[in-house]
């Protein structure tokens, strides 16, 4: 059954039943209300509307998104305030136009018609009898204000607030927060090993978060790896030996916490040589100095990793007396310098004291108290820290724990122990303390340093630095000739007269523009993620972080609503709205870490399928109506899906299949091109063939799902195909094409059916790509049934739409970070605050490069043959340059 368009808003009356209805003839049109006024003029700027939208005219949200009301509007706006003499024709001339230039009037020409046409005496529908006064106020006046007030708004945004100006600020906020970031490293320090020693705060209840940096949780084989032949001691008392504890069970979780409690407990993993041993001294005394002495004296029996402190056994034995302290002090200066020595070819950690629970101590240690034990760790820091005259003290501050026990010591079983989740946390911030440097894991930013560049990378700043070279000298010459052509002043008549300048912009100068602007993203895509300037941290999921921001953007993406130019199913219109709400909630699902709840990851994993079926249903309508199979368009798809992520892979120095998404698009968009374009071609002039095209059509289908079956199911022909070089090159992560098979197996059909009954992701997608098409029929099917549900769309979310690709792909590196695994911090201490202006910038850099790629796609792939097939050689010249610097590098590391 065929779809069919309700009738417009406004033909009916709400008042006057539809038996008694009159055709609306077109001087009605003209001076009724804007629900009448606006089908009629709508079809007289739709020439407008399709110029505007070709050159590319803005509004707040994008190309012609609100023009289209404003112009009727305001029209029948100025048509009644015309009428009462309230609005010059100058004024009503300029706020007609369609353009933001057109409202150059500013906000008082719009708020003057609103205030006329509100004057204006109340009409009723032209189409209705006549009603009674009163009726006729109750038919248009509160309509017609709310519609007016609701598009003067919309126009006022429009005028105060473009896509322009936007970017203009994201610019000069990027400036003034790197000035901050780079002033503050300078005087608060560079080292990011201190933040970990030293500060933090709970994400929840068992979630620490370092400050400025991210914490990685080992697994038992990453520290064991990073263990490996390594000897670690720790000396102290009984909270020591509950660090060690937890300690050792990172490495080995089945480990006991047996053996003499006031003795030495060892720890040995024989396969990887990881040797971990806890000595009892209790005391800072003679003993320890002698234990430390011998450490000094052996070079063969040192540690690699020295953890010491001790201070409430000395409390507790000598009573919390004065004398204890000033003992403590002089035995603790004795062991300084023994310290520092080590210090300088192992890592030495003193721990400060935690706070006690004082309500829970029992009779025998209530002299230990917070006050004494403060002064206890005042007197080791001080001393510690002075051991070096000239120079900063190797021996590092273990004084993050205190932070830690202050939060969880209420929880404490004897008041002077931490509970177990608290000596797990310490436990693990020495791990990454110490293998952060060696292992470098992308989600453990503390204690690592920058990495070196590259060999491509610094080629990549060279050309770029050359780019913004070229374009600035091309802008100063262009500059002086502009002023040289300065229009001059006839003193006879004196009128100006104009001279004859060619202002069309030269290739040369978008090539120089947009690589210019290209390279300057660039660097704040390397300071974001590379430089270690602003701040990173771990994410941390509620249900709160993720629906509350799901429920604002719907909120807005109702507010915002236009007409449909075409009311058939999938237009361009819907199409972008709808990868524009779906991205939107594939960001908001990736910056709260909602993977981890099971039932929001089934359903990304729908929107990712069904962001895959309409990319797919693009190019296939493309193919099946233009029957276009040319090399030109092929190139400019390929382009403009692989521009970005080519030059992030170089600027970043990350493997292609590292932005997955990508990949997966690229290779589907050629899978259905080559099947389309071999014989017999699936184009709609062909529709009607013979049975002999019908065959072939059919044998053609059957072995394409033939060959999808055979590659999901066949993992080692898959890996043998992809691990050929060069493919191994774009296809390879992390050593091995298995990421790669994953991805491009979990969607190799479109997702439908909610996969309830899966208990765990492993099972999800199992289940994810065997059923299919139900779900993003279904949606298909209930937005575009009802006439009115296909005629308006959301230009709030097709704005987005029209920009998802490169939103996907930016978020990587300048909304979340680590890779997507943290989340990038420019205003630390206010989340809210740092959410917002962080996603500010990041929509505005998306933007923007979604204008560079488009700009680069028109002069590097031109229409004409023979200049495209040089550009394609230059480019495999290009690509086949990286790959042999590629190697080179791998080899160096290696």
């Amino acid at each position: 059954m065929p779809l069919t368009l309700p009738p417009p808003a406004g033909a009916h009356d709400p008042v006057t039943p539809e038996g008694h209805q009159e055709p609306v003839t077109p001087e009605h049109r003209a001076s009724g209300p804007p629900s009448q006024a606006q089908p009629l003029l709508r079809q007289e700027a739709k020439g407008e509307e399709e110029e505007g939208e070709e050159t590319g005219v803005q509004g707040a949200w994008g190309t012609a998104t609100a023009e289209p009301g404003w112009r009727v509007w305001g029209k029948a706006a100025e048509a009644a305030a015309a009428e009462e003499g309230q609005v010059e024709a100058r004024g009503a001339a300029a706020a007609g136009s369609g353009s933001p230039a057109g409202g150059a009037g500013g906000g008082r020409g719009s708020w003057r018609r609103l205030l006329a046409w509100l004057r204006r005496p109340p009409q009723c529908c032209p189409c209705a009898a006549p009603l009674p006064r009163s009726a006729a106020h109750c038919c248009h006046g509160g309509t017609k204000m709310a519609a007016l007030a609701y598009n003067l708004g919309k126009r006022e945004i429009n005028h105060y607030f473009s896509v322009r100006s936007a970017k203009v600020l994201a610019l000069v906020a990027v400036l003034l927060l790197a000035a901050c970031h780079l002033a503050s490293r300078r005087y608060r320090g560079n080292d990011s090993c201190e933040y970990l020693l030293s500060s933090g705060r709970f994400l929840g209840e068992k979630v620490w978060q370092p400050h400025s940096c991210m914490m990685h949780k080992y697994k038992i084989s990453e520290a064991k790896n990073c263990l490996v032949d390594k000897h670690i001691a720790f000396i102290g008392d009984s909270r020591i030996r509950q660090l060690f504890y937890s300690f050792v069970k990172i490495i080995n979780p089945q480990f006991k916490e047996e053996g003499n409690k006031h003795g030495n407990i060892p720890f040995e993993d024989k396969i990887s040589s990881v040797k971990v041993d806890f000595l009892w001294h209790p005391e800072v005394n003679g003993s320890m100095k002698q234990c430390i002495k011998v450490w000094t004296e052996d070079s063969v029996a040192k540690p690699h990793v020295i953890i010491a402190g001790a201070a409430t056994w000395s409390i507790k034995i000598h009573n919390g007396s004065n004398e204890a302290l000033s003992q403590y002090k002089m035995n603790i200066t004795s062991i300084a310098p023994l310290l520092e020595k080590l210090a300088k070819t192992s890592d030495v950690y003193w721990v400060l004291q935690d706070p006690v629970y004082e309500d829970l101590l029992s009779e025998n240690r209530k002299m230990i108290t917070n006050e004494k034990i403060d002064a206890y760790n005042e007197a080791a820091v001080s001393i510690l820290n002075s051991s070096t005259r000239n120079s900063k003290s190797n021996v590092k501050m273990f004084s993050v724990s205190k932070l830690i026990a202050q939060e969880t010591i209420t929880e404490s079983l004897d008041g002077l122990h931490l509970p177990e989740s608290s000596r797990e946390t310490s436990a693990m911030i020495l791990m990454n303390v110490y293998c952060n440097k060696i292992l470098k894991p992308v989600d453990g930013s503390c204690c690592q340093p920058r990495p070196p560049l590259t060999l491509i990378q610094k080629l990549a700043a060279c050309f770029f630095t050359l780019s913004i070279i070229g374009y600035l000298i091309f802008y100063i010459i262009h500059r002086n000739t502009h002023r040289k052509n300065k229009p001059c002043t006839d003193l006879e008549s004196g009128e100006e007269k104009k001279n004859i300048i060619n202002t069309s912009v030269s290739p040369l100068e978008i090539l120089l523009q947009s690589f210019c602007k290209l390279g300057l993203i660039m660097a704040y895509f390397y300071m974001c993620d590379r430089a270690n300037l602003f701040m990173k941290e771990n994410k941390f999921y509620t249900h709160s972080t993720f629906f509350i921001p799901i429920i604002y953007i719907l909120v807005l993406g109702v507010f915002y609503n236009e007409n449909t130019k075409e009311t058939k199913v999938l237009n361009r219109e819907q199409t972008d709205e709808w990868k524009g709400w779906m991205q939107l909630v594939i960001l908001i699902y990736h910056i709260s870490g909602a993977s981890t709840f099971l039932p929001v990851y089934m359903h990304i994993r729908v929107l990712v399928a069904a962001y895959l079926f309409q990319t797919g249903y693009g190019h296939f309508s493309y193919f099946w109506i233009k029957g276009d199979f040319g090399i030109h368009r092929v190139c400019q798809v390929l382009f403009r899906l692989n521009f970005l992520v080519v030059v992030l892979c170089i600027v970043m120095d990350r493997p292609y299949q590292f932005y997955y998404f990508v990949p997966l698009v690229t290779v589907w968009f050629m899978v259905i091109y080559v099947t389309l374009a071999l014989w017999p071609q699936i184009i709609q002039k062909k529709a009607n063939g013979n049975c002999f095209w019908h065959f072939g059509l059919l044998l053609k289908l059957a072995f394409l799902l033939l060959c999808i079956c055979f590659l999901a199911y066949s993992q080692g022909a898959f890996e043998k195909i992809f691990s050929l070089w060069p493919l191994s090159k774009c296809f390879e992560l992390k050593g091995n094409v298995y990421e790669w098979w994953f991805r491009w197996r979990l969607d190799r059909y479109t997702y439908s059916i909610w996969a309830s009954s899966c208990k765990n992701k492993a099972e999800c997608n199992e289940l994810h790509p065997s059923v299919s098409v139900v779900q993003i029929l279904a949606f298909i099917l209930i937005r575009n049934i009802p006439g009115y549900a296909r005629s308006v769309y959301s230009s709030f979310f097709a704005w987005f739409g029209k920009i998802s690709l490169e939103l996907f792909i930016c978020q990587y590196h300048i909304w979340l970070a680590a890779d997507t695994r943290g989340i990038l911090v420019l205003i630390p201490g206010n989340p809210m605050l740092n959410i917002i202006v962080s996603t500010f910038i990041f929509v505005c850099v998306a933007h923007e490069i979604s204008q560079i790629t488009n700009d680069l796609a028109q002069i590097i792939i031109p229409k004409d043959n023979s200049s495209l097939l040089k550009r394609l050689a230059c480019i495999a010249a290009f690509f086949c340059g990286l790959l042999i610097l590629s190697s080179i590098q791998d080899k160096s590391r290696h």
